[in-house]
């Protein structure tokens, strides 16, 4: 049980660990200064809301995540918001492929070379089908976990800096609500695809509370480490750049394969959530619908990944409020439901 606990921790933290987040952009875009209660919320909310989506896709013993969508938003909004999670996976997927262009620029690698650099194995994974994405994640996530803690943790020494000096300040708490929204959809897109392959009610316990927790601590020491460079981050497209510019540069070929690494997870969990639904529809194999899926994409990279993540992402975090509420509440409404029975 606590293996297959670690394996959905990990699949989620992947969809979460986004190239925006592994930057530092999406943190301080809804974070920074004032926002340790903010972090807080966040994690408490999004343990409640794996819990909550990983509960429903297990006892509906879903294979993709139509089924979930509308137990919690109601039969009416499914389709509004069945339409809305297509096109987030859409472009999400296409925001890391851009990503990736980007990163493999940086050192004088063609553009096209480092989406390609992306699309090939990620077409390659699903030939292992959903077990072969989940082993892979159990591999890769440890690695992207432990190396930006390791980054952070040193820097936080090194500087010399307080975790705590500004506990009494907290103001920006309302961000953690639209900070969490952003991320809801992935989250039902990729759970509500593993319902059938969940064994015991325990292992959702695991991958809750684990997942809440570490991404929790690393958004706290990171926004910490982000306060500490503020003025020095208008200066830079990747925050987490600025962190380093006084560490060798073996470490900016750490820290820049590690972003690659951030890029893959969240495009295979994009990838995941789109074909799963598709394949309720057209029953061809998860590699080639994964492949026909990168070849539509590739085109709308030549947007920009800064642009992508700049205008969507916000706009996201926004129409994703009533679906947050909507699983907040449900584990109450769901509550009150049984009562009126008995």
């Amino acid at each position: 049980m606590l293996k297959a606990g670690f394996k959905w921790m990990f699949l989620i933290i992947g969809t979460m660990v986004g190239a925006g987040y592994a930057s530092g952009r999406e943190l301080w875009q809804f974070f920074g200064h004032e926002s340790g209660l903010a972090i807080l919320l966040f994690a408490i909310m999004f343990g409640v809301c794996c819990y909550v989506i990983l509960s429903i896709s297990y006892d509906q013993q879903s294979t993709h995540y139509v089924p979930v969508l509308r137990i919690i938003v109601g039969k009416h909004l499914t389709s509004l918001y069945d339409f809305l999670i297509l096109f987030y996976l859409f472009t999400t997927t296409i925001i890391m492929m851009a990503g990736s262009g980007a990163t493999w620029q940086a050192f004088r690698h063609s553009y096209w070379f480092g989406i390609a650099a992306l699309c090939i194995p990620l077409v390659l994974a699903f030939v292992w089908n959903i077990n072969g994405i989940l082993s892979l994640n159990s591999i890769i996530l440890p690695l992207l976990i432990g190396g930006l803690l390791y980054v952070l943790v040193l820097f936080t020494w090194q500087e010399d800096l307080s975790l705590l000096s500004h506990i009494h300040e907290q103001t920006n708490w309302v961000s953690a609500f639209p900070f969490t929204a952003l991320n809801i959809l992935p989250l039902i897109a990729v759970l509500g695809a593993v319902g059938k392959h969940v064994k015991k009610k325990g292992e959702i316990w695991i991958a809750s509370v684990g997942s809440a927790a570490v991404l929790g601590i690393i958004s706290f020491i990171y926004n910490n480490s982000l306060i500490h460079i503020s003025e020095e981050i208008l200066l830079y497209e990747i925050p987490l750049f600025a962190i380093l510019k006084q560490y060798p540069y073996k470490m900016f070929i750490f820290i820049s394969f590690l972003l690659w690494i951030a890029l893959f997870t969240t495009a295979l969990s994009g990838v995941l959530g789109l074909i799963t639904r598709i394949q309720e529809k057209i029953q061809v194999p998860l590699w080639l619908l994964a492949l026909v899926t990168v070849v539509i994409m590739i085109p709308f990279t030549s947007f920009g990944f800064a642009t992508l993540i700049e205008y969507l992402y916000p706009l996201y975090g926004l129409l994703n409020l009533y679906i947050l509420s909507a699983i907040l509440l449900y584990p109450i409404a769901n509550r009150y439901k049984d009562d009126l029975r008995y």
